[in-house]
């Protein structure tokens, strides 16, 4: 990894291969490095340089505990892309899927295609519930078990139909508790956005070819929201992934890989 100074933060970036740039644009209080599990790799031998970063609030970038917007996360993926030599396609998961919405409707020329994953254009109930009870235990200085939190994490984030092989539903369970349940400052700033105005009608402006992924067990941002996007991008494409949920990209690896490799190989 490296630090790169960009937009008045450093963000810390790694990239990886050569040929046509991607982008990826993780979620809400994860690293870059998520992303080398299975994406980086498949892009990296189908021909692709991959760059891959921690957003603003995930140390080692820096942290802007202070507060942002999703302006702010645009205007940092808008300059690393500008840094490394774009345009790109730019792939966002979760919140990294708002950052890239936005991206492509106030940067088009520097997006070859967009790619959004368990996305929405406007909050969720239950999931602006989540955060703010997470972001309520912050401010009190409270930290849950990291037993309670792995449970609460799969229960969330995972299929049932990946949860129904106890092996994998034990690996999972000590994966998330060995990660912790501790909030840091930024990931505290990256909640708060959780609330923001409604944006699809805005969305259709957007002229990037894009493709929208819904993952069919999504608990967080439900697979209807995403679908709600691509309805709204001209000619935007949308699949649903079945079998998986808001980490789908992790879940289902190969399904979602071989989307992402055919979609952005046949933009022009």
């Amino acid at each position: 990894m490296a630090i790169v100074p960009l937009n008045g933060i450093e963000l810390n970036v790694q990239t990886e291969g050569s040929g046509d740039l991607v982008v990826l644009v993780m979620g809400t209080g994860s690293p870059g490095r998520v992303w080398r599990t299975y994406q980086v790799p498949a892009l990296v031998k189908a021909g692709y340089r991959v760059a891959y970063f921690d957003n603003r609030g995930i140390k080692p970038s820096s942290e802007c505990a202070g507060g942002f917007t999703i302006s702010d996360m645009v205007a940092d993926t808008a300059a690393l892309i500008a840094h490394l030599g774009g345009p790109a396609h730019v792939i966002g998961t979760s919140l990294g899927a708002r950052v890239t919405q936005e991206l492509a409707l106030s940067h088009p020329s520097l997006v070859r295609s967009a790619v959004m994953m368990a996305t929405s254009s406007r909050p969720d109930p239950v999931q602006q519930a989540w955060t703010r009870s997470l972001m309520d235990l912050y401010d009190k200085g409270i930290e849950v078990p990291p037993s309670f939190y792995a449970v609460a994490s799969v229960m969330r984030n995972l299929s049932p139909a990946t949860l129904s092989d106890p092996v994998v539903a034990r690996d999972w369970l000590q994966m998330y508790e060995f990660g912790g349940s501790s909030l840091s400052a930024g990931g505290r700033a990256q909640l708060a956005l959780s609330e923001f105005e409604p944006r699809l009608d805005a969305y259709r402006a957007i002229t990037v070819r894009s493709l929208v992924i819904g993952f069919a067990d999504d608990l967080v941002l439900p697979p209807r929201l995403a679908r709600e996007v691509a309805d709204a991008i001209p000619g935007a494409r949308y699949v649903e992934v079945p079998g998986c949920g808001h980490i789908g990209y992790l879940e289902r690896p190969d399904e979602v890989n071989r989307l992402l490799i055919e979609f952005i190989g046949g933009a022009a």
